[in-house]
């Protein structure tokens, strides 16, 4: 017997559905607002849970997630009087077992439960408990555990993987894993940086050449996809992969056969590809900036890493494991931290994600080295004024006040350009000296963290005249 959550406002349709439902031998029960259904699917493991989308107190597939991130994982049978394309897309986009329209049929209705109890139990039968090589990845969040899951699903088989997430949220961390876990671990992971590759030399770098090939080509150089035979290929950012090269490189995919530049004879090397990237490939796709038969060829499987602030219940155990592993590598002993430091890292909102927050533990070790419990007093200023606010009830770590008054008198405004622009100046100069503050001066990061390149940075460094912290 299973346990059925039906959460709708509407009565009638709750009724019938529930005799429909307790005829075919399973439990249920019903709620009449989203905050009554979550709150029971968090203290009782269901099933399913069908979800109604316009409720008194929200909208159902808003709360989507929250419903199936629940601790049973239940699947979620999405219910509306308005159905419509947009909503259908966005239900299954947010992990929805179906999509229903009502009033419907009680057949109609019921089918999707049997589909979905049938598939719960054919998974439950199907899974075994794997111990998973996960060095470096760090969190226990509902987010973080559907993730490892993917990660164990990748492992058991050779399909492309292609892992999203912004910067900083352990991309290559996941491609590793993967590689650990499959039996392709004794192979080399091969890591192959796709923004610094000069365009002129892709080819030859994945590819090799002979002797000849070229001017300067003195000896013949293997490529890195037969460097990568039996193991695996890593396309870090792969969305800056030339488009002239896209279209050999989807040849090698579908055959694993090349021919190195210069060379007669083709090659073949048996390699597993995974793929990263920060950008929305699908959009590069509409865009045309991105070949639609390679994108779907790197999806086989997908695994999207949700942004730190989206997950915040994993920053204690962040925090506990990396300042014991930097303190173990600079041999001093493991400190302790007060409850106002973990409440000001849980306050801060760190665009730079994980990587960010590994920066600012290693920043902070440095600052109170002989200091055995770390306090607020030890955080970067940022940090600190960020968890200020929340203490406050402020909310304004996104708010600029704008200089309106610079340059015209008290009666009188300046132009929307001219106000916008000095605005925009004020905000891009304040940004600039918190991202020197934030990155301690340290170029590469301030690149990362902003998305800048690093020509443009300085650009705009020397334009508001930002310079870089005294590192003495």
């Amino acid at each position: 017997m299973s346990k059925i959550l039906i959460v709708d406002d509407d009565k009638m349709m709750n009724d019938a559905l529930s005799r429909a439902i307790k005829r075919t031998g399973h439990e249920v029960s019903c709620e009449h607002s989203l905050a009554g259904g979550l709150e029971q699917v968090y203290a009782n493991p269901y099933d399913v849970v069908y979800l109604d989308v316009r409720m008194p107190d929200g909208n159902g597939l808003e709360s989507l997630s929250k419903f199936s991130s629940a601790p049973s994982s239940p699947e979620i049978i999405i219910m509306t009087g308005y159905a419509n394309s947009k909503g259908a897309e966005l239900a299954i986009k947010s992990g929805a077992w179906d999509y229903v329209k009502k009033p419907s049929s009680t057949k109609e209705m019921i089918l999707p439960l049997f589909r979905a109890l049938q598939f719960r139990e054919n998974k439950a039968s199907s899974q075994k408990p794997v111990a998973l090589n996960v060095e470096g990845i760090v969190g226990t969040s509902q987010e973080m555990k559907k993730c490892l899951d993917m990660v164990a699903q990748a492992a058991n088989c050779d399909a492309n993987v292609l892992v999203s997430g912004e910067t900083g949220t352990g991309k290559e961390l996941f491609a590793w894993a993967i590689h650990n876990n499959s039996n392709r671990s004794s192979g080399n992971f091969v890591v192959v940086d796709c923004t610094v590759l000069p365009e002129t030399l892709v080819e030859s770098l994945l590819f090799g050449y002979e002797k000849g090939a070229f001017t300067g080509a003195t000896t013949a150089k293997e490529g890195l996809v037969t460097q990568a035979d039996g193991g695996t290929v890593f396309l870090d950012e792969v969305g800056e992969l030339p488009i002239s090269l896209q279209k050999r490189f989807l040849r090698v995919l579908q055959e694993r056969h090349f021919r190195p530049i210069g060379g007669k004879k083709e090659i073949y090397s048996n390699f597993r590809l995974i793929t990263a990237t920060n950008r929305d490939l699908n959009q590069m796709v509409k865009d045309k900036k991105f070949r639609k038969d390679l994108y779907y060829r790197l999806n086989s499987i997908s695994i999207h890493l949700q942004p730190l602030n989206k997950r915040k219940e994993d920053i204690k155990e962040l925090l506990t494991y990396y300042m014991a592993k930097i303190c173990e590598n600079n041999k001093i002993a493991t400190k302790g931290f007060s409850p106002e430091f973990l409440e000001a890292l849980v306050a801060y909102e760190w665009p730079g994600n994980v990587r960010e927050i590994i920066n600012s533990i290693e920043s902070v070790i440095a600052e109170a080295r002989d200091a055995p419990i770390l306090f607020p007093y030890h955080l970067p200023n940022h940090i600190r004024i960020r968890a200020m606010q929340a203490t406050m009830g402020e909310d304004d770590a996104h708010k600029t006040e704008l200089p309106i008054s610079i340059g015209v008198s008290s009666n009188s405004l300046p132009t929307l350009r001219e106000y916008r622009e000095t605005g925009i100046a004020a905000i891009e100069k304040e940004y600039l000296s918190k991202l020197m503050l934030t990155t301690n001066s340290n170029i590469k990061g301030a690149c990362t963290v902003s998305g800048l390149s690093r020509s443009r940075l300085y650009g705009l460094m020397k334009k508001y005249q930002v310079t870089r912290l005294n590192k003495s």
